[in-house]
């Protein structure tokens, strides 16, 4: 289930790519796929070897270019152990608003990234996560839960003042976003369950009708929303 447009972003083979709190790797998988060399940075060990075995996985099945590499690291986006100007493409999905100091995370995106370089940032959209945080504290309120809720421009301007262009944005997974304020009002009933079922057919067969509705609904309940970046040459 991917957040960012990879066309949009235009990861190609030979790229140097960095996906940020990369998870389970779901961002990490697509730029392997495209010939991209990527390097899946976490702090969670088990993340991290889970994304390790998908790519092994992959390698295994032929879905992965020969020329194409993937590499784990743990570190810290507070303190990435990478030179400057070091990546041709930089992924930071669903990871800001985990982090208190956003501002020293966004300078250290924006360092590692070459001039000419592009980024693609997301975080939850102002409006379904206001409404999640209104329907349940322990949506958020936990160990490694979300400490902030942006509005875009907010964050369009702390990227900006981190030297960055922004070149455009785009909204992702409006279907996810009833299942999350079911999933904070009642739980998990059978209404969640059931909606949660949906989604799980939706993400393994992406049929048609549910592609046009998530479009169209995008622009309006969007869980996501993704901010496109560039770095000019002498930034």
């Amino acid at each position: 289930m991917l957040t960012v447009d990879y066309d949009r972003l235009d990861v190609r083979p030979g790229m140097r790519v960095l996906d940020l709190g990369c998870g389970e790797g779901r961002h990490t998988f697509e730029a392997y796929r495209r010939g991209a060399d990527v390097v899946a940075l976490d702090l969670n060990e088990k993340d991290l070897a889970t994304t390790a075995s998908w790519c092994a996985a992959m390698d295994l099945a032929g879905e992965s270019p020969a020329t194409a590499t993937a590499t784990t690291v743990k570190g810290d986006l507070l303190s990435l152990p990478f030179p400057d100007a070091s990546f041709d493409r930089v992924i930071a999905s669903e990871v800001l608003e985990h982090i208190p100091d956003d501002v020293t995370a966004i300078a250290e995106l924006a360092r590692v990234l070459r001039p000419g370089g592009l980024a693609a940032v997301t975080v939850p959209r102002w409006l379904p996560e206001r409404l999640c945080w209104a329907l349940s504290d322990e949506y958020h309120a936990n160990e490694g839960g979300h400490v902030r809720i942006y509005k875009e421009s907010e964050l369009a301007d702390r990227l900006r003042q981190a030297g960055l262009t922004v070149t455009g944005n785009g909204f992702a997974h409006a279907l996810h976003s009833p299942y999350w304020w079911l999933k904070c009002a009642i739980g998990d009933a059978a209404p969640t369950r059931a909606y949660h079922k949906m989604l799980v057919w939706d993400i393994v067969d992406k049929p048609a009708v549910t592609r046009v509705v998530e479009q169209a609904l995008n622009p309006l309940i969007g869980k996501s929303v993704v901010i496109y970046l560039e770095k000019h040459v002498g930034s």
